[in-house]
């Protein structure tokens, strides 16, 4: 990642050995569903945890990608595949295609994980302690809910399943603010469970988490995707609890955070966001024209895009523009250095600008005091504008679309969120804005 301090290596030895192929429920490099959910035992923990873990990273190109193009925060270029052109900036959507049913299945593929892990846990006999059932439990409910949470920044107010623990008989759907309600007490509950939980886990961490590898510190990670629901949901004061109790740190690293991590090594995955500089139409990320032409003169965010430049042969570099579908681009997404970098699941730049955010009515100066450590730290002087909450939502918006430009498809979300999804450009004739993805066909919502 570019010109960064992240706190990680590589992916833990666990996960490098355990297969993502685990949709059905049978492949969990070893352990069967039955022998899994009926009897659970420590070596099945470890290999079922790691699987499900995996399993996380699935489909997260195409989630970030489908989120990012949505926003207008870049354009993706695949010469075979006009959708990404098409579809997703027309906002003609189809119900039975990748970017509406592929990250869809594979989030639900890990909750499917988790539920029988927990079943198991549940059924087991082994020597587990109290400690380390809940543990356990904490930690499983709190990676659930935050795929739980990705569905719903997928499909809004279609609604999602949040019960499919049965998958013979599969809970309703539920609406947008149940469904939040649902994952803020489920996040409630893996909190009680990770108090509860001792000082370690009976499994391996993978090195993304790093800064949350004990139950303590892993509580921390919790309290911050907590903090994340309480904002979207607009519950500011619920918000501002949970982030004096989660891993904020006002005068810390802006990237100190929980990742997913990916490697060249054996089985595993490398990341699925990277392409190298100067990719051809056949595959590429390119920033919208916008990111460039509205940042603040200084801002160094915007060298997370990079002017696409070429040797003219005679040891002069000159433009390399790309264009495709009457879309023309001259500055490629490159906050990933190689196919090995982390991508950020939630950091502190992040956290700070929730914070933020979560005061902007209540504490305007607080809000301005914690939007300004992310302007010094991109080089920008301290915020000058008006402190009404709707000039202040305009700020840490435009804060928001920088720092997290290309991480998770955030822009859309916070300006859906706002009501403002007008306020994207439309590139060509015909384009539009959608503020959410279809319901798969294949799902009966009878």
């Amino acid at each position: 990642m570019k010109n960064i301090k992240i706190y990680i290596t590589i992916i833990a030895a666990a996960l490098l050995t355990v297969s993502c192929e685990v949709e059905d429920g049978r492949n969990l490099n070893g352990p069967t569903t039955d022998s899994i959910t009926g009897d659970l035992s420590r070596g099945e923990l470890q290999e079922t945890m790691a699987g499900a873990l995996a399993d996380m990273r699935d489909r997260l190109g195409t989630q970030v990608d489908a989120q990012a193009v949505a926003g207008r925060e870049y354009w993706r270029f695949q010469s075979s595949d006009p959708r990404w052109t098409g579809d997703l900036l027309t906002g003609t959507l189809d119900n039975n295609t990748f970017y509406t049913t592929n990250a869809y299945a594979a989030r639900y593929a890990t909750v499917k994980d988790l539920n029988l892990l927990l079943t198991g846990l549940e059924n087991t006999t082994a020597d587990f302690s109290a400690e380390e059932i809940a543990a356990t439990r904490g930690f499983a409910n709190t990676i659930k809910a935050h795929e739980l949470l990705m569905l719903i920044n997928q499909q809004y107010n279609n609604g999602i399943r949040i019960d499919v623990s049965d998958p013979d008989n599969l809970g309703p759907f539920v609406d947008l603010n149940g469904s939040l309600t649902a994952v803020f007490e489920l996040l409630s509950s893996s909190a009680s469970d990770l108090l509860n939980g001792g000082n370690q886990f009976p499994f391996s961490i993978p090195s993304g988490f790093a800064i949350a590898s004990s139950p303590e510190e892993f509580l921390k990670f919790n309290r911050a995707l907590a903090a994340r629901v309480e904002v979207y949901r607009g519950n500011y004061a619920s918000a501002n609890t949970l982030l004096q109790n989660s891993f904020m740190d006002l005068a810390g690293d802006l990237y100190t955070g929980v990742y997913y991590t990916f490697s060249l090594t054996g089985a595993d995955v490398t990341n699925p966001l990277f392409f190298a500089l100067n990719s051809s139409g056949a595959n590429a990320r390119i920033a919208h024209p916008t990111y460039i032409t509205d940042a603040e003169p200084g801002d160094i965010r915007v060298d997370k895009a990079v002017l696409r430049e070429v040797d003219d042969g005679n040891g002069n570099l000159v433009a390399n523009p790309v264009t495709q579908s009457n879309l023309t681009g001259n500055y490629d997404v490159f906050i990933y250095e190689s196919n090995e970098d982390p991508v950020a699941i939630i950091r502190n730049e992040e956290l700070i600008l929730l914070y933020a955010e979560a005061n902007h009515i209540s504490n305007p100066s607080v809000a301005v005091s914690a939007i300004d450590i992310v302007r010094t730290a991109a080089g920008l002087p301290a915020y000058s504008g008006g402190t009404s909450p709707n000039e202040l939502v305009d700020e840490i918006l435009m804060q928001r679309r920088y720092s997290l430009f290309a991480e998770g498809g955030h822009r859309w979300i916070d300006l859906r969120r706002f009501g403002r999804l007008d306020e994207l450009p439309l590139d060509r004739p015909g384009d539009a804005t959608f503020e959410q993805f279809p319901t798969p066909l294949t799902e009966n919502r009878g």
